[in-house]
């Protein structure tokens, strides 16, 4: 195939692999879509040329993927929605700058031989995921393990957490991509085998997700549903907080009453008569609520647990922060210029929390917090001070629109369930509100776009998880020991002297 046609039609091959992502969910495209890159890379002339094809497929996936993105500016369109075309671009081309670096150094690393250079291929793109998720504090969403969520091999989180997957997706497309760059079936035979024992024996590491037994809490989640462009007005707010407070006043009463993030339209400190009335309306059930709060000048994006008595029971402050959605870097000077966060109040935003905390909820057990964003950090959870008995997700969704954010959000929470073996209770805005078993299933929900309660029996969670105990370090370990394998196998004196690696093709090919 001409070196020309194959470096352009990258970007289409990038699109094509982000239908793995929600709400699409087919994993089979992004395996389709990364084995085209992996034929792309091993017909790539120079380093140069492979970071290019990786440039070209990012940016047409996080295009895909992120289409979301835009949604945020669409709130006040008037005002913001000149931004949105900018802001998708910037953010794919910049996130598509990881998977160039990557096969850049996959090519340095193994320019030649017949395994080396596809072994580089997944190695290197695992570890520039992993960077992805930390570097600048991170933005770990769409990753290529995520593909991976609607499979049978997502089990396998378990044992190794979103990286594990990720190499799981990557290794047998690298195959794949071999055998058409070869056009041999020696390749496509090896990656069929490994992603049919992938298929086979993931859901063997799937977690113990036990029911919920006789006497397990009662949870009530609370869905009022307010679109974005009205939660704030100064009516329609009233109507969305009377909402909340008739789904909690409906009987029977709950062990715990949850509801979304930045439910309440007051500051929790200049209200001192909330906790009260809202521990009223639940009929004495304790509550977690999403509110604001300030406090020494400094804004805060918080979860406060009420408890029977009507007290003020623990608080959270969100510390992981949506940049330039939560808080703008250099933001008082910024704001001078008319750029402001979107959901924050001043200049500068909000202020960030001390970092995760477990808060006790009365007759229900401890639990680890998680507001919105903060959801898509599987180092988040893990950085808790011990091991909770649930997780508990409120979120405010709208931002993201109907189409792709918040399935991809819900998809994400499925991911953190199964790593650590957790159930987690998840309340959103306006969907997807779920209760999700400690292997990632589902069990009950409530539709994107509808207000509504939703009652459920807790379950159990299951024992800690290989990837609870030991986090991302095996699968990364085993990442850059098949890129340092790639490479000593790409300089390996070639044995036979009929031995034919395969280097790149002609040029003019």
């Amino acid at each position: 195939m001409p070196r020309r046609l194959i470096a352009w039609w990258t970007l289409p091959a990038g699109i094509l692999a982000a239908g793995g992502q929600a709400p699409v969910s087919l994993w089979l495209l992004a395996l389709a879509g990364f084995s085209l890159l992996a034929l792309a890379h091993l017909r790539s002339p120079s380093p140069r040329a492979a970071a290019l094809a990786g440039w070209r497929f990012g940016f047409g996936y996080f295009a895909a993927a992120l289409l979301w993105i835009v949604e945020p500016f669409m709130v006040d369109a008037a005002h913001d929605g000149w931004m949105a075309p900018f802001a998708l671009i910037l953010l794919s081309g910049g996130l598509a700058l990881f998977w160039a670096l990557a096969l850049y150094l996959a090519r340095r690393v193994a320019p030649r031989g017949a395994l080396a250079p596809a072994l580089a291929f997944a190695a290197a793109l695992t570890l520039s995921e992993a960077l992805r998720g930390w570097i600048f504090t991170g933005f770990p969403w769409s990753l290529i393990g995520q593909n991976l969520i609607p499979s049978p091999i997502l089990p396998l989180a378990a044992l190794a957490g979103p990286h594990a997957l990720s190499l799981a997706l990557l290794l047998p497309a690298a195959a794949f991509g071999a055998a058409l760059s070869r056009r041999q079936w020696r390749p496509a035979l090896t990656g069929a085998a490994l992603l049919a024992a992938l298929l086979l024996l993931s859901p063997l590491a799937r977690p113990l997700a036990p029911p919920a037994g006789p006497g397990a809490p009662i949870v009530r989640l609370v869905q009022p549903n307010a679109p974005q462009r009205e939660k704030w007005d100064s009516e329609k707010s009233a109507m969305f907080f009377r909402r909340q407070l008739d789904y909690s006043s409906a009987a029977p009463t709950p062990d715990l009453i949850v509801w979304p993030e930045t439910a309440i339209p007051y500051l929790l400190d200049q209200n001192p008569g909330l906790p009260a009335m809202l521990s009223r309306d639940a009929n004495g059930a304790p509550l977690a609520v999403g509110i604001n709060r300030s406090q020494d000048g400094r804004y805060y994006n918080s979860l406060a647990v009420i408890g029977p008595d009507a007290t003020l029971v623990d608080l959270y402050d969100k510390h992981h922060l949506v940049p330039f959605g939560e808080y703008i870097p250099f933001g008082d000077l910024l704001a001078k210029l008319g750029i402001t966060a979107f959901a924050a109040q001043t200049g500068h935003g909000f202020s960030a929390g001390p970092g995760p905390h477990l808060i006790t909820i009365p007759g229900v057990g401890t639990a680890l917090p998680l507001i919105c964003y903060e959801a898509v950090f599987p180092r988040d959870i893990r950085n808790a001070p011990a091991r909770p008995d649930l997780l508990l997700q409120i979120t405010n969704d709208a931002w993201f629109g109907t189409f792709s954010g918040p399935y991809q959000h819900l998809a994400q929470a499925r991911l953190r369930s199964v790593e650590q073996g957790l159930p987690m209770i998840r309340v959103a805005n306006t969907g997807i509100s779920a209760l999700i078993a400690a292997d990632g299933t589902v069990l009950d929900a409530l539709p994107l776009g509808q207000a509504g309660y939703l009652d459920v029996a807790l379950p159990s969670a299951a024992p800690a998880t290989p990837y609870a105990r030991h986090g991302d370090l095996p699968a990364l370990l085993a990442a850059f020991l098949a890129l340092a394998l790639s490479a000593a196998l790409a300089f390996m004196p070639r044995s036979a002297p009929g031995h034919k690696a395969i280097d790149h093709p002609d040029p003019q090919s």
